[in-house]
């Protein structure tokens, strides 16, 4: 009886969940027989992105839209029925009988068609993961897709266009308000016209510009650099349609742009696994972010007050309205041009110049063309017509002949941007008794000045240190470089290296005068600028501070050492020795140092796991060179995630040889009393007892190992209560079995899990405790690339953290990893 009784009650729920599981799945696909209701949804394959009915906050209307996969419907993308909101939960989507989507309400009117006329019957419609719905027929042809009319949103690989040819737009549209998905004032697109440019306009007037595309990066987004977006591009297809595009690389990361009702474009971004998005840029985060702020030839910088001001020689055009702070009036020369003036009267005059503006956002209307800079200056200076210009490398000649509007002040990136003035605004007057009485002066000390270096002649121009033996010689256009104290002093059998020496004022002029906004960054030796020689150049230039700790035993280190070459350390260019003044000049990096990818949460996901493993091997390929290759051996003692600079395309240069030491032949390890480096990347046997060797960089390069694997500092990172620095945490992990825990979640792919686990491996070899059980950088490289099969296991690395963990054991100590086949 209970075996009847339970079983009357089992088929019942056995036939309802076979209901569900043939009609309640979820489903990415809409037929003319398989249509969704509201509240139903389509789901995409991967559940990344939905398609359903929805109602705005604050709105009781209904409408079709497309959203990531997540409870918020703040993440709407793309809207079908913007203008026509359905009033009722009675609305479907479907396919009609000639084939094109519908959306239609309770009554079988329709509100939104895909309305294509190629359509085909019985066509579907199908959700991708990438957020894109398109219609195909049966021949798996493809009629219509959803990323061709965008709404309000700019997703991964869909492409806003113009045709040059017929003016035909694909561009974004605001929505009119937060609770009205129905096209607003705003639109978003790209005017190809000389120079590319992204635009949003305000109706038709501009009301944000993102400057010209320099074939990596808008130059006018002062925070763009060449890996601002992983894959962004702007195209020309050659059949006369010009459009913008991005991808990404790392599918960890949901990305995508919005324009909002107010007209900013907002750069928002959600990491995998995680509910929370989050703005990552804004397009109008001040007033200067307004097309035309300070009108004609006027410029705006927002840490001015008032923001607007005159570009140089020019005046406000109306005063009254400028003093109330209405700038849109613009500005008018102040002092008209030589050629102006010739054609006008048949006066001669002194001829113009240019004035130069450094980290601007060029104006609007350039006019563009090809020659090189010299070429570009000069043909602005034979058009009299031409009132500015602007020369960047890898976009070519900018010129201005009309009037010059949306320029704006930046404190990094931009362009040059060179003026042209009337000599008399170029050269200040002066009252002539100053200049009487200065010419007195000067023509004094110049005498003296004259009489000192024809003595000092004489003396070669040579600046010694003898207590470090060193010589340096500034005679002539080359540096020389010797060292006294070798080969008995015969400073003519030891010259170390020969290479060009610049004048401080040619490296003030690259950099403007050291200003500040050019620098990069800060060091024990001195600040580190940006700068530009006048062939295009662009260099690094470091600048030993007079109250730096380094002086000039550290300048001889960085001179020697930079000179050698390989293809991961950072070339160096020359060298400055003036007076007091002592600079170095290097090629520039332009993605800046490691640590501003590896722990910055946004821009860690641009190094993708090849790309990580790619600037180990550089990092350990330099080391090599370093410690085994070059005609000098060379321990580093700072190895570290700033020191490791990046090029355009991310490779690894070891920087920073200030702390460097050089050994001799038969030299395997040195003392010293003044122990010099960074916390956390410091060997034991260095930062307790002052031995340095070979081994010193290798656990360097161990901790720098598990910070690109893990994307966390060694130090300043608590990860929990128990484990105050990455070595600790890594080894309890290793010790646990868990090592898969310590990996980025950026690069936890499956695929590469056997190399990434290798490399943990090496890397805790590197961080043991002993010198002599670390291996050699040689050996490590073996290592890493599978030549050495059997890798040893790990001892305990150097705990400080309490005795507990200095005690700890690890049960794991005989596991090894064992690759078969080569990678």
């Amino acid at each position: 009886m209970e075996i009847i009784i339970l079983t009357s009650v089992i088929t019942p729920l056995l036939l309802l969940s076979g209901f569900c599981f043939g009609f309640c799945t979820p489903i990415d696909t809409i037929t003319s027989t398989q249509f969704i209701k509201d509240p139903e949804t389509l789901v995409s394959n991967g559940s990344a992105f939905k398609l359903g009915f929805f109602t705005p906050a604050d709105s009781t209307n209904r409408y079709v839209g497309i959203w990531y996969g997540t409870p918020s419907l703040s993440t709407v993308i793309w809207v079908a029925n913007r203008d026509k909101p359905l009033t009722d939960f009675s609305g479907i989507v479907t396919i009609s009988e000639d084939g094109n989507l519908l959306v239609m309400n309770g009554q079988k009117v329709i509100v939104w068609s895909s309305n294509v006329s190629n359509a085909a019957p019985n066509s579907i419609a199908q959700l991708l993961d990438s957020g894109n719905l398109f219609l195909r027929d049966n021949s798996g042809r493809i009629t219509w897709e959803s990323i061709q009319h965008p709404s309000h949103s700019f997703l991964p690989k869909m492409k806003i266009s113009t045709n040059t040819h017929t003016g035909e737009k694909v561009v974004l549209t605001s929505w009119k308000s937060p609770s009205d998905p129905s096209i607003g004032s705003f639109s978003a697109g790209i005017n190809p016209l000389n120079i590319p440019q992204v635009f949003v306009w305000n109706g038709s007037h501009p009301y944000w510009r993102s400057g010209p595309w320099n074939g990596q990066i808008f130059i006018g987004v002062s925070e763009m650099n060449s890996v601002f977006l992983n894959g962004f591009q702007v195209v020309d297809d050659k059949e006369g349609t010009v459009y913008e595009t991005f991808t990404l690389a790392n599918s960890s990361i949901f990305l995508y742009y919005v324009l909002t009702p107010e007209g900013t474009v907002v750069k928002t971004y959600r990491e995998f696994g995680k509910e929370k998005w989050q703005v990552a840029w804004k397009s109008n985060k001040v007033e200067c972010d307004v097309y035309g702020t300070c009108g004609a030839f006027g410029i705006c910088n927002s840490g001015n007050s008032p923001i607007c001001n005159c570009l140089k020689g020019y005046k406000p055009n109306y005063m009254e309205e400028w003093s109330r702070g209405n700038w849109t009036s613009g500005c008018v020369r102040k002092t008209a041009l030589q050629c102006e003036r010739t054609n006008s009267s048949g006066q001669q005059g002194k001829i113009d110049g240019f004035f130069r503006l450094t980290s601007v956002k060029v104006p609007d209307f350039a006019d563009w063309s090809l020659p090189l800079e010299d070429e570009c200056r000069k043909q602005c200076f034979k058009n009299c017509s031409c009132i500015a210009y602007s020369y960047y490398s890898s976009i070519g000649c900018m010129s201005w002949s009309g009037n010059m509007i949306d320029s704006q002040k930046f404190t990094q990136g931009g362009a040059d941007l060179y003026i042209r003035l009337a000599y008399s605004e170029l050269v200040e007057k002066r009252d002539m008794k100053a200049i009487i009485s200065v010419t007195i002066v000067i023509g004094t000390i110049a005498f003296g000045i004259f009489t000192y270096f024809s003595w000092r002649w004489r003396g070669k121009q040579t600046v010694k240190d003898k207590s470090k033996g060193i010589l340096l010689s500034d005679r002539g256009d080359v540096c020389r470089i010797y060292n006294m104290n070798m080969h008995g002093g015969n400073a003519n059998q030891v010259k170390l290296e020969e290479f060009s020496l610049l004048n401080l004022e040619k490296l003030a002029t690259a950099t403007n005068n050291f200003h500040e906004a050019n620098m990069l960054g800060q060091g024990g030796f001195g600040p580190v600028y940006r700068g530009k020689l006048p062939g295009g150049q662009e260099i690094a230039v470091k600048r030993l501070s007079r109250a730096s700790a380094q002086g000039l035993e550290e300048f001889m280190n960085e001179v020697v050492i930079c000179k050698i070459q390989h293809r991961n350390l950072v070339r160096l260019l020359g060298c400055c020795i003036e007076g007091d003044e002592k600079l170095l000049i290097y090629e520039y990096m332009p993605n800046k140092s490691l640590d501003t990818f590896l722990f910055d949460p946004l821009k860690r996901e641009f190094l993708d796991w090849r790309k990580r493993f790619s600037i180990i091997e550089g990092i350990g390929r330099g080391l090599l060179y370093l410690h085994r290759d070059s005609r000098l051996r060379i321990i580093h003692r700072d190895l570290k995630a700033s020191n490791i600079l990046l090029d355009e395309d991310l490779n690894a240069k070891i920087s920073d040889f200030g702390m460097a030491r050089i050994f001799g032949s038969n030299q395997d390890q040195a003392n010293t009393m003044r122990v010099v480096g960074t916390y956390g990347y410091m060997s034991p046997e260095y930062a307790m007892e002052g031995r340095f060797s070979e081994k010193s960089d290798v656990f360097s390069f161990g901790v720098l190992l598990l910070e690109i694997v893990s994307g966390r500092k060694n130090t300043g990172h608590q990860y929990d209560e128990q484990y105050l620095s990455l070595l600790v945490y890594a080894w309890t992990l290793w010790c646990e079995h868990n090592i898969k825990e310590l990996i980025d979640e950026t690069i936890a792919e499956a695929c590469f899990q056997e190399e990434i686990s290798r490399c943990i491996h090496v890397g805790l070899l590197c961080v043991q405790e002993s010198a002599k059980d670390r291996p050699s950088i040689s050996t490590v490289l073996s290592m890493l690339s599978s030549e050495i099969a059997h890798v040893p296991p790990p001892k305990q690395p150097p705990f400080s953290e309490s005795n507990q963990l200095r005690q700890k054991k690890c049960s794991s100590s005989q596991v090894t990893i064992t690759v078969i086949q080569g990678r």
